[in-house]
């Protein structure tokens, strides 16, 4: 087994994730709501408190998140909180864990790192801050107010919690944080930099994310048919859904993943990111293709190897366009594409994880989902092979995933099925 690329660079490996998403928890329980071709959303009663915000709908993580020593979590809100389940969850699937439940030491020893992002920290934690200035206030503020509202809340929590002491990549990029993470972790591994790499986003869901799309006008407001929301790349689209989720994915030198028995899930083999560098919210065909066209150069394959993609697929009129503008440039082809949004809204900071991970396990399973509540693809989208109506199988060795932010960042990943 070759551990090493052509270009004399670390092959890295993905052996474990963790989730936190309206879809379920692990995969199993993300593929059966998958093939039930229903959505997540749902109409958010408490959110008819603000005026002026036409949006009622969204996609939040109900479950009850465990319980852990408050001395431990004193300085976590709720988005660095999910971050840490999903951190718990994927060092059980990737058996990083001593037998006591503690991690192994050798992941304390410096060749371990972290490289996670969310759009921003806890809310609550922001408007306690805020209280100071609006109200005079300054008694809401303590010791861990900051810390909680910090942008790097989740990767400096987690960084401290599990005594993880290498590389810490903060990855505060919106819609791309998630996915920006996994890539400079997969590059700190094949670069040598470290030789474990925890990755990926998290985001809480709040109104105030709802309420500044909302006042963008790109948010979907069939409030009394959450069924029917979002609808991307279908001609009556009327916007997004926001979602709350966490996701973290546990990346390895491969060298290492097979000298400690690891179970592999898939192999991480290209990436690709830039900016627009043109507006910080209308999106850019032109940088967006060759963001998706590095990340092809870097897996070294021909774009014709690529058997689906995961779009972005935020349902905005401008978004759909430019997006399948881009890919159709980069494949030439109707290449079969859907969007995990369909289903649980756009989870904004965690969204590049949650959705990664759900295509590597459709790669593995020779499934990928439809795009729910698409009848009519809109004409102005380029012709790509939008899934329709149910599920289809495919036969493939590569799948992209991409996502696009704010600010004009743009990122891409290729993985490889894993069949050594």
């Amino acid at each position: 087994m070759n551990f090493t690329k052509p270009n004399g660079k670390r092959r890295v490996v993905i052996t474990g994730c963790g989730m936190l998403s309206g879809l379920g928890d692990d995969w199993p329980e993300a593929f059966a709501n998958l093939k039930s071709y229903k959505n997540r959303i749902r109409y958010m009663k408490d959110w008819e408190f603000f005026e002026r915000m036409n949006t009622r709908l969204a996609c939040p993580y109900e479950k009850e998140l465990p319980s852990f020593p408050r001395k431990k979590v004193r300085g976590m809100g709720r988005v660095a909180l999910l971050s840490l389940v999903a951190m718990e969850r994927a060092l059980d699937m990737a058996k990083l864990k001593n037998e006591d439940g503690t991690i192994l030491a050798e992941l304390q020893d410096g060749s371990a790192g972290i490289a996670y992002g969310s759009c921003m920290g806890s809310m609550s934690a922001i408007v306690d801050m805020a209280a100071m200035v609006t109200e005079g206030d300054a008694t809401r503020i303590d010791s861990q107010t900051y810390i909680k509202c910090m942008p790097q809340t989740c990767a400096a929590n987690i960084s401290v919690y599990y005594g993880i002491k290498g590389r810490v990549i903060t990855t505060n990029t919106a819609c791309t944080s998630g996915s920006q993470s996994i890539g400079y972790a997969y590059e700190a591994i094949e670069n040598g930099i470290q030789t474990v790499m925890f990755a990926g986003g998290a985001e809480e869901l709040t109104p105030p994310d709802a309420g500044c799309f909302d006042a963008m006008g790109a948010t979907a407001i069939l409030n009394n048919s959450p069924e029917l929301e979002p609808r991307a790349f279908d001609k009556d689209r009327d916007g997004l859904v926001i979602g709350e989720g966490a996701g973290m994915m546990v990346l390895e030198d491969l060298e290492h993943a097979v000298k400690r028995g690891a179970k592999i899930y898939a192999e991480i083999v290209g990436f690709g990111t830039n900016a627009d560098g043109t507006h910080i919210t209308s999106p850019n065909p032109e940088t967006q293709a060759v963001c998706m066209g590095l990340s092809i150069k870097d897996a070294g394959i021909s774009p014709d190897l690529v058997g689906y993609v995961n779009a972005h697929g935020t349902a905005t009129h401008h978004g759909d366009i430019a997006e399948t503008a881009a890919t159709y440039k980069v494949f030439n082809r109707a290449v079969p594409i859907s969007t995990t949004k369909s289903y649980i809204g756009h989870t904004l900071g965690a969204c590049g994880c949650i959705e990664a991970w759900l295509t590597i396990n459709m790669m593995n399973e020779g499934w990928f989902h439809p795009n729910l509540n698409l009848v009519n693809v809109d004409p102005e989208c380029a012709p790509l092979d939008y899934i329709k109506g149910e599920g289809r199988e495919i036969k493939t060795d590569y799948v992209m995933s991409n996502n696009f932010a704010f600010g004009g960042i743009n990122t891409s990943l290729v993985f490889k099925r894993w069949t050594e």
